[in-house]
């Protein structure tokens, strides 16, 4: 595909608009469900996820944020002020705040939608505390997800805990609307795991209704690795765009469940079609390209690859599947469609997705003073054996 001087300025602009936050949890060690490889160069703690973090954007320009979690990034005894400030001199923001509603042995039955009062008081004023931390630190949303669910017929009563989790959501939007105005709520499903009979927010459209009625800063958080085998993302993306529910994305890549592979790694047509549908999105409504109020996180954990390789990849692949669908000719989409000539809409598609754009985003960076090729100059840099010989984790 020859791209053409108005399609690379077109291209250009919306790239100026991407921003794609990292997970602080993505520069440390974590386990799988059966043990833990560690790296001599992982990061051990929160100042050293933020100067990780700050290393990814200067390489690739792209992400300026990194999403914390309470209390893996916040324990009690953390100043928060000096959190800020170390993020500042690493020249990154804070980004969404994270609860933890899964860890405590409290939370064995569930957090919000726990039988056990004591859990659920518990769960809340930890999410008072998160407001307390978002607010100060200038994050701009609560990301919250939950392990609730059963794993047996009668376990619980879902309807019930239906009603907790709604009542829960309701007053940490109000809480919100206090102490930490126009923050987003951003709630995430997910059909299974750690529950395996049923989960309290088990997919898009129980997340929307939570949302609706906890209040209009509360919006849905797709993860691209929460789904069933087969399901259709861009038609889940497409329907709570249109309805003014999609906050935001946490993207890794998955083979056969939340699998939080590197983006693209898998199936960069996937991604491709999700962005796609972004940008028709912005089309139709003669919005600039790349300005949908969509909070774009990775959510990704790596055992095996160097963490900082595999978060500058994501990053890289984000911006290349993201220029492509802005790649698109709508006009020629529109054309087809309307004259039901699915073969050349097809086609269409297509052509965008398979387009090089390695030119376009080496020219973005020259811009911007950046590597034309961010990962092979991390791995020449030498970085991650020197922040390995530092570390000495193993």
């Amino acid at each position: 595909m020859k791209v053409t001087d108005k399609q690379a300025e077109h291209v250009l602009g919306a790239l100026d608009r991407f921003e794609i936050e990292l997970p602080s949890w993505g520069f440390s060690d974590s386990g799988t469900r059966f043990g833990q490889f560690k790296q001599a160069a992982a990061a051990r703690t929160t100042e050293e996820k933020l100067h990780d973090a700050g290393c990814v954007h200067r390489l690739t320009g792209a992400a300026p944020s990194i999403a914390m979690h309470v209390d893996w990034d916040f324990p009690p005894t953390i100043d928060v002020e000096q959190v800020k400030r170390e993020a500042a001199h690493h020249q990154v923001r804070i980004g969404a705040i994270n609860p933890n509603y899964f860890q405590d042995q409290r939370y064995k039955l569930g957090s919000f939608c726990s039988p056990d009062a004591d859990a659920r008081e518990l769960a809340m004023q930890h999410s008072l505390r998160s407001i307390e931390i978002g607010a100060s630190t200038g994050s701009a949303a609560l990301s919250v997800w939950l392990a609730d669910g059963t794993n047996y017929p009668g376990q619980d009563s879902i309807y019930r805990r239906k009603k907790l989790l709604e009542a829960a959501f309701g007053r940490i939007h109000d809480e919100m609307a206090k102490r930490w105005s126009g923050a987003a709520l951003l709630l995430e499903y997910k059909p299974f795991e750690p529950a395996f009979y049923h989960t309290d927010i088990g997919d898009w459209g129980m997340a929307a209704s939570f949302a609706r009625k906890a209040g209009p800063n509360a919006k849905v958080l797709v993860d691209t690795g929460h789904h069933l085998q087969g399901q259709n993302i861009e038609h889940i993306v497409a329907f709570p765009l249109d309805e003014g529910l999609l906050g935001g994305f946490h993207f890794n890549d998955r083979k056969y469940a939340d699998d939080d592979l590197t983006l693209g790694s898998i199936d960069p047509y996937a991604v491709f079609r999700i962005f796609d549908q972004i940008a028709q999105f912005e089309h139709d409504r003669g919005q600039p390209a790349g300005s949908a109020p969509i909070a774009y996180m990775v959510d990704q954990s790596h055992n095996l690859k160097p963490k900082l390789e595999a978060m500058v990849q994501t990053v890289c692949e984000a911006q290349a599947l993201f220029a492509r669908a802005h790649l698109v000719d709508r006009d020629a989409l529109e054309r087809a469609q309307r004259a039901g000539d699915i073969v050349a809409a097809e086609t269409t598609l297509r052509r965008a997705f398979f387009a090089d754009v390695s030119g376009l985003l080496a020219d973005w960076r020259r811009r911007r003073h950046l590597p034309e090729d961010p990962l092979t100059a991390l791995r020449e840099s030498g970085l991650i054996g020197r922040l390995g010989r530092e570390r000495n984790n193993r």
